[in-house]
């Protein structure tokens, strides 16, 4: 090959991989970085999300300062959703769901969101968000639960069934179901079975009348909820 061929091969071979590098270039500029930003977007309405909610606890803490609070509810956006003041008109109760939570992250915020309270009665359902880690410190949670709250009954929900895209998870979450009773009869604490009742045995998923996506509660499901723990409720604080 003479030089002159040789000297247009290497400049076809620059231009080739300038060409890639621009493409390149150009994909990352309009992708990536819309992406990443996006992303950080995200991340930042979730931080400003969960410090909104520290900024609520604290002030309703304040205000249940001055009278007992019946029921705290301990969890995540099936607790955020369930709208406790239509469900349990008869209780004192306080909200403290967070869309998204693990029990990690609830569990770093135990003394904002339930000791600082001192309710008459726990009602937690936590573990959805991370069914294959949940047990690291789920038991973590219930020790501090005994040793903070001494006098505080707590009632530990199962996880619930669920159907589409999380239809699959269905088998970890009735296994999983199996440890938290079997945690709540070592801790002296009360079970409530909420997966059966929501489960439809002929799909072997949750009933499509009381879920909006597979994952979260229309009302008919909250109410199935309702009328599994009201009466667990009642008894425990008729009894105080």
């Amino acid at each position: 090959m003479d030089k002159r061929r040789k000297h247009n091969l290497w400049i076809a071979i620059i231009l080739m991989a300038a060409v890639l590098l621009v493409g390149f270039l150009l994909f990352f500029l309009v992708k990536y970085i819309p992406e990443q930003r996006k992303q950080a977007q995200q991340q930042e309405q979730i931080r400003q999300y969960y410090e909104n909610k520290y900024v609520q606890y604290a002030e309703e803490n304040q205000a249940f300062a001055d009278y007992a609070v019946d029921v705290a509810f301990l969890g995540d956006s099936l607790t955020d959703g369930y709208d406790l003041e239509k469900y349990y008109p008869q209780f004192v109760t306080a909200n403290r769901g967070i869309g998204g939570e693990t029990t990690i992250g609830l569990e770093s915020r135990m003394e904002l969101s339930a000791y600082a309270l001192k309710p008459k009665v726990v009602v937690m359902l936590i573990g959805g968000n991370n069914l294959d880690t949940m047990f690291e410190n789920y038991e973590s949670i219930l020790k501090g639960l005994q040793q903070n709250l001494p006098d505080t009954k707590v009632i530990l929900l199962s996880l619930t069934a669920m159907g589409r895209d999380w239809a699959h998870k269905n088998h970890l979450a009735a296994y999983n179901n199996v440890k938290i009773k079997a945690l709540a009869e070592e801790y002296g604490f009360y079970y409530i079975d909420i997966f059966t009742p929501l489960l439809d045995p002929v799909t072997d998923e949750i009933r499509v009348e009381y879920t909006t996506d597979g994952a979260h509660l229309t009302h008919e499901g909250y109410v199935v909820l309702t009328e599994a723990i009201t009466p667990v409720l009642q008894q425990l604080l008729d009894a105080q």
